[in-house]
């Protein structure tokens, strides 16, 4: 239904007034423009936001990094904010090498965002909110200048919302950010005096590297003008290091930031890990026996192969099953000519559809949204439609209307050509369906995915849809396969009407979600939408007057528009309410958050991370099988497992930075994080009470 130009009107000033509501007045010095932003232009009661400080300088001018090099000072902020909030450290981007004469700094040119994390207090009332912060920075060219501002950020407390413009330029800053490395690093001293820094990279291998530098967190280990030559050998990457004079370089270990400028087909860009480097080779592997976090060591061959097994599985989940089935019976009664021509009809259906939804996540992406595979779900909208559309099915299997003939297939009668559009539309249809699931195989190859140029992240999502179209147009080609199926008989109408209750079900499951995101309001339009469509078939059965039925279309239009309405974003319960909502589920786990899961690992913590949401079957089944589990509740107790959950149900630019740190483009994700180990262990999509027991017990 199209929207009134007034309502499209108020709707866009909105927007724009919450965008202004996440920005603070920008303050000008002589050199530099500083001005605080956050994700979220309102927060409510223990929530967690992001405010970066932007600081924007003259051309030919620079601030510095925490270790500044040879001179300079780093950028400081002091925090004046309301009680009960808590800020956390600056998060430091990576920097670049600044020389000056004979002299090396590290800093920043330009403009740089440093992002800190600010906790709400758990009794955090309604109302506006100030933060404030006092900044301090040097800016130096030819000479240098300390400079300062006095910055102010308005919030809203009491309500969760999204700064649409600030969240996905944060997100993107919060995702480059340098990561600790998986594989051990070491340090060896040379005869000369210096030092040979050595690591390996998987992210990093069979790509060519144009520059590889280490900066050091300490000031006083190496010498920052010196050059740092590097080369590549058998996967490793070792650099040259040269000490301090009378420095003692190669007696203790180091620690810092190993940035490289990495070509790809992409073009240019930075990217770095931090990493510790201890003396020799006494380091074991941090973590050898943990799979890869990303997809990026898979390869586009392991990749492909990856994203067509779990095409495979997807036929077999819950949502989707149904949905197959009834067009594979009809098989039994057509013709080999037509059944071939509806397995390519199908096929087209799933790859087009396939592709399309991978289009157009890489062109939001690319766009700047924070948003990964399922991202149609996180929009209240679209899950009410998916809901109403099972809903019409589920009439239509119960013989309350039909579309086109018998057994032809969901969506058949929608041309005039039987079957072959029909087809085609179960296709679409399937792949919708397949959207809320993450099968094995596909969390590493949509990660692999997501770290490639547009044609070759297309190319792993064309496998996962020849994966997942393969079972039925095999059996549209195979006539040996399709004689297994049963006989035609009236058994046949029983089962099509029994195949309307999963529809059903999935209907009531896609309102619960929306209840999730929207609220109660939001499911009372989905149900008045549901009695608009009731109406409307019952009229048209009961009444073959096309007058009648023109009546009854109009009265239909007029209630689903009403529900439309409804549904349009503006009254989404907090995050906090969410969780609420899921509590059963997640029994003693707290609110995600990169400085919780810090905080909680300097004290020594077991801690587990769920990324989960509420339109995510996959989560839900595991949630139910596994964390339901009362040995799995008494495991996280004794062991004094620090258990958190990230909650995607709607967007968070956050959440959608940490899965991208770890290589995944969807929910669910299990990271295990344990003592001493720098790198997490990410566990399997497909969790087993038994499993994750003993995962958390080894440590």
């Amino acid at each position: 239904m199209t929207r009134s130009p007034l309502r499209v009107f108020f709707f866009v000033v909105f927007a724009l007034m919450f965008a202004g509501a996440a920005n603070g007045q920008a303050v000008r010095t002589e050199n530099v423009e500083a001005q605080l932003h956050a994700s979220h232009s309102g927060i409510m009661a223990g929530e967690r936001v992001t405010v970066v400080l932007r600081l924007k300088m003259r051309e030919g001018w620079h601030t510095y990094w925490r270790n500044a090099g040879d001179s300079g000072e780093a950028t400081e902020i002091s925090w004046e904010l309301p009680p009960g909030f808590q800020a956390g450290p600056i998060q430091w981007p990576i920097p670049h090498s600044v020389p000056i004469g004979p002299i090396t700094s590290y800093g920043f040119e330009g403009e740089i965002l440093l992002p800190v994390e600010l906790q709400a207090p758990a009794n955090l009332a309604s109302g506006d909110l100030v933060i404030s912060a006092s900044a301090h920075w040097l800016v130096c060219s030819h000479v240098c200048i300390p400079e300062e501002a006095l910055l102010h950020l308005p919030l809203r407390g009491g309500e969760s919302r999204i700064d649409p413009i600030w969240a996905p330029r944060i997100a993107q800053t919060l995702a480059a950010l340098p990561h600790a490395l998986q594989t051990p690093a070491r340090l060896t001293r040379n005869a000369d005096g210096t030092a040979r820094l050595t690591v390996s990279v998987p992210q990093w291998q069979g790509k060519k590297l144009r520059t590889l530098y280490f900066f050091p967190y300490a000031r006083d280990q190496i010498d920052h003008a010196a050059a740092q030559a590097f080369r590549v050998k058998g996967g490793e990457f070792s650099l040259t290091l040269q000490p301090q004079p009378n420095g003692l370089l190669g007696t203790e270990s180091i620690s810092g930031v190993l940035s490289a400028e990495v070509e790809s087909p992409k073009g240019k860009r930075d990217e770095a890990v931090e990493i510790t480097a201890q003396l020799g080779d006494a380091l074991a592997p941090a973590a050898a026996s943990a799979p890869a976090s990303g997809g990026q060591a898979l390869g586009l061959g392991g990749a492909m192969l990856f994203a067509f097994l779990g095409g495979l599985i997807l036929n077999i989940m819950p949502c989707v099953f149904p949905v197959l089935s009834i067009k594979a019976l009809s098989f039994a009664t057509t013709p080999a000519t037509e059944a071939r021509r509806h397995g390519i009809f199908f096929l087209a259906g799933v790859m087009v559809t396939f592709l399309a939804l991978a289009g157009l996540l890489i062109g939001l992406q690319a766009a700047g949204a924070a948003i990964g595979w399922g991202f149609q779900l996180q929009q209240p909208l679209v899950v009410a439609g998916l809901a109403l559309v099972f809903f019409t099915l589920g009439l239509n299997l119960l013989g309350a209307f039909e579309i086109g003939s018998s057994l032809q297939g969901i969506g058949s009668g929608v041309a005039a050509r039987p079957g072959g559009l029909g087809a085609f539309a179960t296709g679409a249809l399937a792949v919708v369906a397949a959207s809320p699931c993450t099968a094995p195989f596909m969390g590493g190859a949509l990660g692999f995915a997501a770290t490639q140029p547009p044609v070759i992240s297309m190319g792993v999502f064309a496998a996962l849809g020849l994966g997942f179209a393969a079972p039925f147009t095999l059996l549209s080609f195979a006539p040996a396969l399709r004689r297994l199926l049963p006989k035609p008989g009236a058994w046949m109408a029983r089962f099509k009407e029994l195949l309307a209750f999963p529809m059903l079900a999935t209907a009531i499951y896609l309102a619960w979600v929306l209840m999730q995101q929207s609220g109660a309001n939001a499911v009372l339009a989905l149900l008045s939408a549901m009695l608009a469509v009731g109406f409307w078939v019952w009229a048209w059965g009961v009444s073959r007057r096309s007058v009648t039925r023109f009546a009854a279309g109009a009265i239909s239009l007029g209630v689903l528009g009403a529900a439309v309405y409804g549904l349009v974003p503006g009254s989404a319960p907090a995050r906090s309410e969410q969780a609420a909502l899921a509590a059963p589920a997640h029994q003693g786990a707290a609110a995600w958050s990169s400085a919780a899961v810090d905080a909680a690992r300097q004290e020594g913590k077991v801690v587990l991370v769920n990324f989960t949401a509420a339109w995510c079957v996959t989560c839900k089944v595991n949630e139910a099988l596994v964390f339901s589990r009362s040995e799995v509740a008494a495991t996280l107790q004794d062991q004094k497992v620090a258990y958190f959950v990230g909650d995607w149900t709607s967007q968070d630019p956050l959440i959608k930075a940490e899965l991208s740190r770890h290589g995944r483009q969807g929910v669910p994700l299990y990271v295990l994080y344990r003592p001493g180990v720098p790198e997490p262990e990410i566990l399997p999509q497909q969790l087993s009470a038994e499993g994750l027991i003993g995962a958390i017990r080894k440590t």
